[in-house]
């Protein structure tokens, strides 16, 4: 019997920001995958923005502000940074799905590019098949 493969996550914005502010919002399947030290966490560039716009805007309350939060959440919970490259830039415009949102196009291009799962609760995500989705549901 081998051993069990390690899973690439790519965390998408909401599940990082609850993974730190809302852990009840996760599913078991999802906790637990991000608790397993065996798994790779991943974490775009994209995700960082989005948090903080959403803090500007006053959707979600990051202690500190954004720049001090992050910072603070990467010391407590270090992740691997999917790079935004000119790779992902292309294949954001190349996707076969219909989600309107470019935030979320990045993510999947990222996922795509990067070989990662995508770890979301966005039925249109989910849904899409472009990409390995480990859904929050």
């Amino acid at each position: 019997m081998g051993c069990p493969s390690r899973l690439k996550l790519l965390l998408d914005t909401h599940i990082w920001l609850w993974s730190q502010l809302e852990a009840k919002r996760l599913s078991i399947a999802v906790a637990a995958a991000l608790q397993d030290a065996g798994n790779e966490i991943w974490l775009s560039p994209i995700s960082v923005w989005e948090a903080s716009i959403l803090s500007r805007k006053g959707k979600v309350h990051l202690e500190g502000g954004a720049d001090v939060w992050v910072r603070r959440a990467l010391r407590r919970a270090p992740v691997r940074e999917a790079a935004l490259t000119i790779e992902v830039a292309l294949a954001s415009n190349t996707l076969k799905m219909a989600h309107p949102d470019p935030a979320d196009r990045f993510l999947v291009a990222t996922a795509k590019v990067f070989g990662l799962t995508l770890v979301t609760a966005d039925r249109l995500l989910i849904e899409s098949g472009v990409v390995d989705v480990l859904a929050n549901q």
